[in-house]
């Protein structure tokens, strides 16, 4: 069941202007810098907001058409929503909260029970709780159980992290990974946190200036050095799939496999043979012809696909650690000099060693995948 999103939403003296295709699994992250319209494309195609023109369609029925004079109530696109603020009933214990979704809920629509939703979101001790009686990590998941609970044909989340403290924010992140792998419905996803991207994406739109300036997989476009700009607050660099190896627990370490190369990282929390995806900024990342040795123990082969001329004196050299046809994920990026780029001949099929620290590899950026 997939949702194709295509509306022009006026914001202000500005149109918004998108077309999103969400599949029917999997997390889409709508990102950008704010106020670039990301809330209000979700808005409307909620229901929330009246579009200027456009279609929102789910698995073919249509939802909205400006065109055709389709304009479906919101009760009815059957979609489960959460905001930044859960929106819980304050008068309500946390399970009359769950219940009343359930209520709305057709009652042939396929879709989790309630004693599944409060097992994966774990809120089974906060069913007698009122909402002002949780923290900020409860009452999201609250909201997340009331949505999944409405049985909806596709989830809609705004932001949802965006009031939690980093401990919270944490802690949530891990129950919103496991939704795609227990619900066969389409979720998008709006927030500018990229860790939260990192973590749970499948997808990624980035919208800028009210519209679309790229969309494709997560890992490729995370790792795309020349849209950093667009994005805001990302300091450029890659995103590498990565698998565990074996901890090293005597020195808080992990050993992981890029590209069929191993490398050292801080200890990640997960069993071997996980996947896992490990960011590293291009700041961080030397060039050199040979291994040499080094504190600097993450050394990875790879040969030149790219040198991107950046703001004097800086160049953006793009390596593929398993030759040029390697899918995106295996792409490393290194911020060098254009001095470094002439002294060392740097070229396309040039076969180069990127150095790293295991440090540069930081804790907040390594996440672990589905």
């Amino acid at each position: 069941m997939s949702l194709q999103i295509d509306l022009a939403v006026a914001r202000g003296t500005q149109t918004i202007e998108a077309r999103i295709d969400v599949p029917p699994q999997g997390i889409t992250a709508l990102i950008g810098r704010s106020g670039a319209g990301k809330s209000s494309l979700l808005m409307a195609a909620a229901g929330l907001l009246v579009p200027l023109r456009g279609t929102v369609v789910l698995d073919g029925e249509p939802l909205f058409d400006r065109v055709r004079g389709i304009d479906c109530a919101v009760h009815r696109r059957r979609f489960g929503l959460v905001f930044q603020d859960g929106r819980l009933f304050p008068h309500r214990s946390v399970r009359a909260n769950l219940l009343y979704g359930a209520r709305r809920a057709p009652a042939t629509a396929p879709g989790p029970g309630f004693d599944e939703v409060v097992a994966l979101l774990g809120i089974e001790p906060l069913l007698a709780r009122r909402p002002h009686q949780l923290s900020g990590g409860e009452r999201q998941r609250v909201a997340i159980g009331r949505a999944l609970l409405g049985k909806p044909r596709a989830l809609l989340m705004d932001e949802p992290l965006a009031s939690l403290d980093p401990a919270r924010r944490h802690e949530l992140l891990g129950y919103l990974a496991q939704l795609p792998a227990r619900l066969a419905l389409p979720i998008l996803y709006v927030t500018h946190q990229m860790d939260e991207v990192m973590r749970l994406a499948d997808r990624v739109v980035l919208l800028s200036e009210g519209r679309v300036a790229a969309s494709g997989a997560a890992l490729e476009l995370l790792s795309d050095l020349r849209l950093g700009p667009l994005v805001g607050r990302f300091e450029a660099g890659s995103v590498l799939a990565a698998r565990v190896v074996e901890a090293v627990d005597a020195w808080a370490l992990s050993v992981v496999e890029v590209a069929g190369q191993r490398i050292v990282v801080p200890r990640i929390e997960a069993a071997a043979a996980s996947l896992v995806r490990l960011r590293v900024r291009a700041r961080d990342v030397a060039l050199q012809r040979e291994v040499l040795p080094s504190s600097a123990s993450n050394q990875l082969r790879g040969s030149v696909l790219q040198v991107i001329e950046r703001d004097p004196p800086y160049a953006a050299v793009e390596l593929g650690l398993a030759g040029p046809d390697s899918p995106p994920g295996e792409r490393l990026w290194s911020l060098v000099t254009r001095r470094s780029v002439h002294a060392l001949a740097i070229a396309p099929g040039q076969d180069l060693v990127a150095s790293f620290k295991a440090v540069a590899v930081e804790g907040r950026a390594t996440a672990v995948q589905r």
